[in-house]
């Protein structure tokens, strides 16, 4: 199954709650990802807080036509859990190294 954000609201900050097709909602803090030409606009919370749904891409845009995967945007809102751990190695938001340090901690 491919992952979809079915639904998208701006919290605060660089916070947005999100929904996905797997039935998970959670939040997501994305802002890691302002990084690059086409995401420093949005380092203006007032245009980052203008985040939509694209019902082609299934995932959040921007008005400046930037756009996140939703597999990074469900990696940001569960990155804590140990059950997904071996998903984002898979997706390579995580390598097996950090899992292991994680767990001696």
């Amino acid at each position: 199954m491919f992952l979809h954000v079915t639904s998208a609201k701006y919290l605060e900050d660089y916070k947005v709650q999100v929904s996905f097709n797997n039935g998970r909602e959670g939040v997501a803090d994305l802002s890691s990802a302002l990084k690059g030409k086409i995401f420093e606009p949005l380092k203006n919370k007032s245009e980052f807080s203008n985040l939509v749904v694209d019902k082609e891409l299934d995932t959040i845009v921007w008005s400046n036509g930037a756009d996140l995967a939703p597999e990074f945007i469900f990696f940001q809102a569960f990155k804590d859990e140990p059950k997904l751990q071996h998903q984002f190695i898979e997706w390579g938001y995580v390598t097996q190294n950090s899992l292991t340090n994680k767990v001696r901690l």
